[in-house]
């Protein structure tokens, strides 16, 4: 059974194709429902809303209803009080000059393991290319290095949280 949240679809027919649901052929093969059941467990296990995958003439395509959640707001609001020299950059950290984006979409960790101390706290100073987190992506593990040399002010995201492309994970000045 796929993953809570998510269900299959199928893509829009299109012209001189025949448009067919497991509940028009009757069942779906066992092939076709484990298939199904690996691409909404992909789906969980990346956070992706969407995935499809056509072979042989079979397209399927796996999508989950998302319910927008403000889970933003938490992470902000934390580094701002933790970090008095951060609040000018807690309104828009993405625009400080010392900003680490994410290069990717991914769950980011502040340790190397669980129960390791964190690569980072406020008030570290690294140099270029220590590692400051890491980013899980597909179940590979992608240390984010220093892009400079400094101190960090902020950090802007909690252990185990998902984080997008260019979202802004911590301030090094």
């Amino acid at each position: 059974m796929p993953k809570k949240g998510a269900r299959p679809q199928e893509e829009p027919q299109k012209k001189g194709q025949q448009r067919m649901t497991a509940k028009d052929k009757g069942e779906a093969s066992g092939a076709e429902q484990r298939l199904i059941r690996e691409l909404a467990e992909i789906l969980d296990d990346t956070g992706l809303s969407e995935i499809e995958f056509e072979k042989s003439g079979l397209k399927i395509r796996v999508a989950r209803e998302l319910s927008a959640q403000p889970i933003a707001a938490v992470p902000l609001a934390a580094p701002a009080a933790a970090a008095p020299p951060a609040a000018a950059a807690a309104a828009d950290p993405a625009k400080h000059p010392g900003a680490v984006k994410s290069p990717m979409v991914g769950t980011a960790y502040r340790s190397p393991e669980p129960g390791a101390a964190p690569f980072i706290e406020i008030g570290t100073r690294v140099s270029e290319g220590d590692p400051l987190l890491i980013i899980e992506a597909m179940k590979t593990m992608n240390q984010i290095p220093a892009p400079n040399a400094g101190k960090v002010s902020a950090i802007l995201f909690e252990n185990g949280q998902p984080v997008e492309f260019g979202e802004p994970l911590v301030i090094i000045e």
